[in-house]
């Protein structure tokens, strides 16, 4: 029988499912969410129950996706190795506060954490994030899915060569292929497409890469977000945490500066309790590392500020008379449509595109698309704050953020309809849906929206 899932398999998914959703993911996407920027973990944004269903008569054909890596384990150890050189140094001469006593072990062991899993590698909860978004998937479009087994459909996965996004694929088609083993033979070899998938790296991004190295404009707004008495005042709450008032003040006035400012300092504890949530797997009995111990929560909340405007300038709508961020995007959502236009003009044999990339990659893809809380950019007047200014690193690209496309048919007619971290989601401004608050839209009227009409066919 076709599409049978044995008593100890059910079980095994559902506890996928809640494992992939640790009961604390609610409060760090609710309370504080926006002070993890893009390191913010995952959840889905919506109960698939309350999709809408296809219009009568139309069945899905096809899915793709474009999914960030999930959460992973920080670049490389140089923000614990800077604060752990001042924590030695205030340790040796008595300066530590009873908090920061606790601070140092606490630190080495999330570093030592991180070097087992792998710098920059996928953690356990990254793991855990790809595979419940590839078991609701199937849930939601089981007779895609089914389809797809039976006429022996295959599934294309590519992604942009590097391990986090390598590995994610893997998890991902891993969960998918145990919803219904008949789906693992289809499952194509993993592929790496670093002009797709890596484009601010490859030929294509160029201009963004010159935007970023030279650009004065740029580099004079950063400084001007950064450098303002609140940065200085945060970096002192944190660190006075940590260390006594006058070993704070020999930090301020600079007598470390070999190894780092104030702000440094303040920084890489910032950073440390940014990363510490996707790590929560490797903790001492996956309790957590506790480091919101050390950031309050109105500190946390400025530092992430500063992470989403270096984010929003460097790969999000950035300044409003330039598309540089952005536009080498373009190759990515050409790729997108190709692919359904291909299911459409019947040249496809393809039941799934599974893609796996980075924040810098979705982020200006989330842009392109004109997707919520990506449309607004700023002037170089008016710079980026969150008074004004929807953008959020936490909402437009979490770790494990995704972007999906399914097609749905009937007779000569496709529809597609967009997920964005698994939440029906409008195309952009201009774009017509098949029925006034329907979410599903005809491809011919998606090739017209975004200026495709005259070179399909």
């Amino acid at each position: 029988m076709r599409r049978s899932v044995t008593p100890a398999l059910a079980l095994g998914f559902c506890a996928l499912l809640v494992t992939a959703l640790p009961a604390h993911a609610t409060t760090e996407r609710t309370a504080h969410a926006d002070s993890y920027g893009t390191k913010a973990p995952y959840a889905p944004q919506q109960n698939p129950r309350s999709h809408q269903h296809a219009p009568a008569g139309f069945t899905p054909v096809f899915t793709e996706n474009v999914s960030r890596h999930g959460s992973r384990a920080a670049s490389d150890s140089e923000d614990g190795d800077l604060i752990l050189a001042l924590w030695e140094k205030a340790e040796s001469e008595g300066q530590l506060t009873s908090t920061g006593r606790e601070f140092g072990p606490r630190v080495r062991s999330l570093l030592d954490a991180m070097a087992e899993v792998g710098y920059g590698n996928l953690s356990g909860r990254g793991r855990q994030e790809l595979q419940g978004t590839a078991v609701r998937m199937e849930q939601r479009l089981p007779e895609l899915f089914a389809r797809i087994a039976e006429e022996n459909k295959k599934i294309d996965v590519v992604s942009s060569g590097q391990t986090r996004a390598v590995d994610s694929g893997k998890a991902f088609t891993a969960a998918l292929a145990g919803t219904d083993p008949d789906l693992a033979p289809l499952i194509g070899a993993p592929r790496t497409d670093k002009d797709l998938l890596y484009f601010h790296k490859a030929a294509g991004g160029a201009a963004y890469r010159d935007y970023i190295a030279h650009d004065e404009r740029l580099a004079r707004t950063l400084k001007g977000v950064t450098d303002q008495p609140a940065t200085h005042d945060a970096a002192r709450s944190v660190l006075g945490k940590l260390f006594e008032p006058a070993f704070v003040q020999r930090i301020a006035d600079g007598d470390f500066s070999s190894i780092g400012s104030d702000v440094d300092a303040a920084e890489a504890v910032y950073n440390l309790y940014g990363i510490a949530p996707a790590m929560r797997n490797e903790s001492p009995g996956g309790r957590g590392w506790g480091m919101e111990r050390y950031v309050s929560h109105s500190d946390a909340a400025w530092f992430g500020y500063l992470s989403d405007a270096e984010d929003f300038y460097q790969k999000g709508p950035g300044f409003r008379d330039s598309d540089v961020t952005y536009k080498m995007a373009g190759v990515l959502l050409d790729d997108l449509f190709e692919k359904v236009e291909a299911q459409r003009n019947g040249t496809s044999d393809l039941g799934a595109e599974l893609r796996f990339t980075h924040a810098e990659v979705l982020i200006p893809l989330a842009a392109l698309l004109g997707l919520p809380g990506s449309t607004e950019a700023v002037t170089a007047g008016q710079p980026y704050t969150y008074a004004d200014n929807p953008w959020r690193g936490a909402s437009v690209s979490p770790l494990g953020a995704n972007i999906q496309w399914d097609v749905f048919r009937k007779g000569d007619t496709s529809l597609v309809r967009m997920l964005y971290n698994e939440k029906e989601t409008a195309f952009k401004q201009g774009c017509t849906p098949v029925s006034k608050g329907s979410k599903f839209y005809d491809l011919e009227e998606l090739e017209r929206c975004f200026g495709r009409a005259n070179r399909t066919r």
